[in-house]
C-alpha cells in the first residue's frame, strides 16, 4: 500500500513515494540540548504563528466508507480528485464537484484505483492494480468513461500529470528501469528517456504548454546524484541541480537529489532538493530565465516540500519541523504563511488551483487521514495576476 503522507521526523529517515525510483534518503543529526531548547522556543512561536495566519475557511470531506482520505489535484473550476481507502484498505477513486458533490469510481477489474491529476475540463489521469496485481493507467473522461492505456513492453504504468489539452505526462517500468512517457489526446504514447540517464527516466508533471518536467538517476558518475530535467515541446533536454545553498558557494557539499514536482503556465518550476550533508531537504523556484531561489522551512533544521504552483506563481506545500507536519502557501512576493485544518495533528497540501484554493489531507489525534479544502483569501493584487495569467 502507498504512504499516503510523507513523514520527516528526528532521528528517523524520510518516507519517499515514488514507487520506481525513490530519492535516497535522507539520515537526520542529533541536536545538542541547547540548541533543542532553541529550536523548542522557535517551534512554540512557529504553531501560535501558524494558528494565527488560519484566516482562510476549511472544509472537511471524506467519501462514505472511508478510512483514510487522500486528494490529490484540483482544478480552475474547484473541482477534487483523489483517492480513498475502504475498510479493507482497498483504494478506490473519487471526484469532487465544486458544490461538493462526491462522486466514487473504479476502472473495470481494478484492485486498487490512484486518481492523480484533473485538468480544467474534468478529465483525470491515474493509475490502478488490476487482477494480476499490476500498475496500470488510466483516464477518466468528464462524463465517466474510463480508458485504460499503457506504453508498449511497460509492467508499471504512473501517469503524473494532465494538462489543458489533455496530454498525460508519466512514466513507466520494464524490468526495473524507468522512462518517461508522453500520451496525447488521441491514445498515441511517445516514450522518452534523457541522454544522460544511466538507471531511469521519471516525470513528475506537463504544462499547459506541453513541457515535461522530472528526474533521473545518473549513476554513471559519484555521488549518484539524481537530476532535475525540462523537456521542451520538441524534444530538446535542458537538465538542471539547485545550488548548494546561500552561503556555502565555496562549501564541499554536493546537491545529491533534485525533484521538481510542479510546473505553472509561465515556465516557473518548483519542488525540492537535498545535499550530501543530508540534514535538511530545501524547496526551490526555477524562474524560466534559469535562476533558481531556494525556500527554507520557517523552523531552523526543517524540511519544505513545496508540492505546487498556479498560474499566478502562489505556491502550496508542507514542511516538517518540531516533530510535526504542517501546511504553507507562499505568494508571489515570497510570504509564506502557515496553516493547518482545525484538529490536524499533520497536514499535506496537494495541489492549488488559479484562484488560490488548496485541497490536501490532514489527520487528526486518530490519524486518520481527511481530505480538506481551503478557500482562499485572495487579495485584489493577486486576483489580477491570476486573471492576467489565465488571458496569456
Amino acid at each position: 500500500m502507498l504512504t499516503m503522507l510523507r513523514g520527516l521526523c528526528e532521528g528517523a529517515e524520510p518516507v519517499t513515494t515514488h514507487p520506481l525510483f525513490a530519492a535516497p534518503s535522507v539520515p537526520m543529526t542529533r541536536q545538542n540540548a541547547v540548541l533543542a531548547l532553541s529550536l523548542l522556543a522557535l517551534c512554540t512561536l512557529g504553531l501560535s504563528l501558524s494558528a494565527s495566519a488560519q484566516k482562510s475557511a476549511f472544509t472537511t470531506f471524506d467519501p462514505p466508507g472511508s478510512v483514510g482520505t487522500s486528494p490529490n489535484s484540483i482544478n480552475r473550476s474547484g473541482a477534487i480528485t483523489g483517492w480513498y481507502y475502504d475498510a479493507n484498505f482497498v483504494g478506490h477513486g473519487f471526484v469532487r464537484s465544486p458544490h461538493g458533490t462526491l462522486t466514487t469510481f473504479d476502472p473495470p477489474g481494478s484492485t486498487g484505483t490512484l486518481p492523480i491529476s484533473i485538468n480544467p475540463a474534468g478529465t483525470i489521469t491515474g493509475n490502478y492494480f488490476d487482477g494480476n496485481g499490476v500498475r496500470r493507467g488510466f483516464v477518466r473522461s468528464p462524463d465517466g468513461t474510463l480508458t485504460s492505456f499503457d506504453p508498449v513492453g511497460s509492467v508499471q504504468t504512473e501517469p503524473a500529470s494532465i494538462n489543458p489539452a489533455g496530454e498525460i505526462a508519466g512514466s513507466y517500468s520494464d524490468n526495473n528501469v524507468g522512462h518517461g512517457f508522453l500520451r496525447d489526446p488521441d491514445g498515441a504514447i511517445t516514450t522518452f528517456d534523457v541522454p544522460d540517464a544511466s538507471a531511469g527516466t521519471i516525470a513528475t508533471g506537463i504544462s499547459p504548454s506541453g513541457e515535461i518536467i522530472g528526474y533521473y538517476n545518473d549513476w554513471d558518475e559519484a555521488p549518484q546524484p539524481q537530476r532535475a530535467f525540462l523537456r521542451s515541446r520538441d524534444g530538446t533536454y535542458t537538465t538542471f541541480v539547485a545550488p548548494p545553498g546561500e552561503g556555502c558557494s565555496s562549501c564541499r557539499v554536493n546537491v545529491l537529489s533534485t525533484y521538481p514536482s510542479s510546473i505553472n503556465r509561465a515556465g516557473e518550476i518548483i519542488g525540492n532538493f537535498y545535499r550530501d550533508d543530508a540534514e535538511t531537504v530545501y524547496g526551490f523556484v526555477r524562474e524560466p530565465d534559469r535562476k533558481i531561489t531556494i525556500l527554507n522551512a520557517p523552523y531552523p533544521g526543517g524540511s519544505i516540500f513545496p508540492n505546487s504552483i498556479n498560474a499566478a506563481g502562489v505556491i502550496a506545500g508542507n514542511y516538517y519541523g518540531c516533530g510535526s507536519e504542517h501546511g504553507f502557501v507562499r505568494d508571489r512576493d515570497g510570504k509564506l504563511t502557515t496553516f493547518d485544518p482545525p484538529g490536524s495533528t499533520s497536514t499535506y497540501p496537494a495541489s492549488i488551483n488559479d484562484a488560490g484554493a488548496i485541497t490536501g489531507s490532514y489527520s487528526g489525534a486518530s490519524g486518520v487521514a481527511h481530505g480538506f479544502l481551503r478557500s482562499p483569501t485572495t487579495s485584489k493584487k493577486s486576483q489580477q495576476r491570476a486573471e492576467a495569467k489565465q488571458q496569456d
